[in-house]
């Protein structure tokens, strides 16, 4: 089935791009969710205007990208969570709360699709977060998960 991605997938692609996926995959989830729409010569018209305006919103939002990167850096984020005796936390810290830690802390807006974690966070202390802000700029800090 030929689909033109709506919203940023990962592992397939990003929005304006033509690809190939089975079925079910595309019917089931991407078209009902709306990550994408299905392909026709018109729609395939459209791609080209979304790729243009996402090349435009690229090289305008590099520098912005370098800029929010030594912004998150140099941020000190620390998030208050609930753990037993050991220091071992009651569930795990999600991105949504991750966004609202850096956004407290004086951080930018993140959008939590884009935090990518090296596993689950279930304990105390540091734990490095990457953030991809632009498909050069990926920007690290560390959350420090602390007791309360």
């Amino acid at each position: 089935m030929k689909i033109i991605l709506t919203q940023e997938v990962s592992g397939l692609g990003a929005p304006g791009d033509i690809v190939e996926v089975k079925d079910g995959y595309g019917r089931n989830y991407l078209l009902p969710q709306g990550f994408a729409i299905a392909w026709t010569k018109g729609a395939e018209k459209q791609v080209t205007v979304i790729k243009r305006a996402r090349a435009a919103r690229e090289i305008r939002d590099l520098g912005h990208a370098n800029e929010v990167k030594a912004q998150l850096e140099g941020l000190k984020v620390s998030l208050k969570a609930r753990a037993g005796d050991g220091g071992r936390l009651f569930g795990s810290v999600t991105p949504t709360e991750i966004v609202d830690a850096v956004k407290a802390a004086g951080g930018p807006t993140l959008d939590r699709r884009r935090l990518a974690l090296s596993g689950q966070i279930k304990s105390l202390g540091a734990h490095p977060v990457s953030v991809k802000l632009h498909p050069e700029v990926t920007a690290k800090f560390d959350l420090n998960v602390v007791k309360g």
